[in-house]
């Protein structure tokens, strides 16, 4: 009999939104009256239409696709370059970062790149995130076989836990031992808190002193609107030596359903050989590429193109601001209702401290009983996350209007 991956076996029964999926089901089949009520804020999928500017481009290479002259089969698996030079231009260099369009590659998606990474690492890596953190970069390190089991609180042995609070701002502390791998988002997911520059600088000095590399996840960059808040790790001088960087199309124009996003790996980037040689990670990462990825469609690329265009750039800051009122309305009816919130400002996620007494899943089941209104529990993003919620800013207008007006009502504190 064929043997199967046993780390597999020391992850949950299940993933934490298909759990949050299976409690909305079972809740909707129990009450079928209310089921047309359900409001769901939970999973960070977007809800309103892609950019005008994308979908005619995505149209016409359609059209192409059609005409022998102009049919594409399989595209470079690095991503096109007209692609890869209109990110560096517009997303790095003009933000004084040195990156060049050959350090970036095209995918279908931070989250896969986020886990995909770990193929070009070795096992014996000590590895740190935060908590709560996105889930997918330790069920990832699981899957790898870079852990041990997990104990009673979910942990799982041989990773690093850096609590996010709000004693610190949700911004977690250097480790006070060495490791060499770091997961850092910002802004965060789930709780929506940025980073200074200041803070980040502090990461990179200990990344070069510790030899580390820094995962740096920048999937909600397109929220910040504080000028003194950096977009990438790579403002900061010294991160092309330390840091890689994972960036989305998904947030900012809507291609949550299209998929497209890229990953920065610098070629001033190296890790340690088993001989001890340093080796250069960008070279690694274009061989696991090259070897398993054929690339996104050409179709797709040509849309996230759009994104840079004159037009692009207008439509997508208006789909950004569309979504940052929608999670200032739910920030202030929020906290009018008693709640204490947080992030929110240069996110789009609220993230809720629960009211005494009731767990991070009570107040799931609160709101979807009472409220019919769906959010995500904060203990399903680690430890650190219980006790608290996280409240989506993707969805309609009138949805979010809806939701809080039921919270208010039905659920003050």
């Amino acid at each position: 009999m064929a043997k199967i991956n046993d780390n597999y076996l020391k992850l949950k029964a299940g993933y934490l939104f298909p759990e949050i999926a299976r409690r909305v089901n079972a809740f909707a089949e129990a009450n079928p009256e209310a089921k047309a009520k359900i409001i769901k804020l939970g999973i960070g999928d977007v809800t309103e239409p892609l950019p005008e500017a994308c979908r005619k481009a995505m149209i016409k290479a359609t059209e192409e696709m059609g005409d022998r002259s102009t049919f594409k089969g399989y595209g470079p698996e690095q991503g096109y370059a007209w692609l890869r030079e209109k990110i560096a231009t517009h997303d790095y260099q003009k933000r004084g970062c040195d990156i060049d369009a050959s350090e970036i590659f095209i995918s279908d998606g931070s989250k896969c790149d986020t886990g995909n990474i770990l193929d070009i690492f070795g096992k014996d890596n000590k590895i740190a995130v935060t908590d709560p953190v996105y889930p997918v970069y330790v069920d990832t390190n699981v899957m790898a076989g870079n852990t041990g089991s997990a104990n009673d609180k979910g942990e799982f042995e041989g990773l690093v836990y850096l609590p996010i609070t709000a004693e610190n701002n949700f911004t977690a502390e250097l480790p006070e031992e060495k490791v060499d791998l770091i997961y850092l988002c910002f802004p965060n997911n789930p709780t929506g808190a940025t980073a200074s520059k200041d803070y980040l600088k502090r990461w990179v000095e200990y990344a070069k002193a510790n030899g580390s590399i820094i995962f740096f996840d920048a999937a909600y960059e397109a929220f910040i609107t504080d000028p003194e808040l950096p977009h990438s790790i790579y403002e900061i001088e010294g991160a092309k030596e330390c840091a890689i960087e994972f960036r989305s199309f998904s947030k900012n124009a809507g291609f949550t359903g299209t998929r497209c996003a890229l990953t920065v790996v610098p070629k001033t980037l190296t890790g340690k050989a088993s001989d001890g040689s340093e080796v250069e990670l960008w070279k690694l990462w274009n061989r696991r590429q090259s070897t398993k990825f054929n690339g996104v469609s050409y179709i797709v690329q040509r849309g996230a193109e759009a994104v840079y265009s004159e037009e692009g750039q207008e439509q997508v800051k208006a789909l950004v601001s569309f979504y940052l009122e929608n999670a200032k309305i739910i920030r202030e009816k929020l906290t009018a209702a008693g709640f204490a919130v947080y992030g929110g400002v240069n996110a789009p996620y609220v993230w809720v401290k629960a009211p005494e007494g009731l767990s991070s899943w009570d107040l799931f089941d609160k709101l979807l009983q009472v409220t019919n209104v769906v959010g995500t529990p904060g203990s399903g993003f680690g430890a650190a996350g219980e006790g608290y919620f996280r409240i989506s800013a993707f969805n309609s207008r009138e949805n979010v209007n809806e939701a809080m007006a039921r919270i208010g009502e039905k659920l003050k504190v």
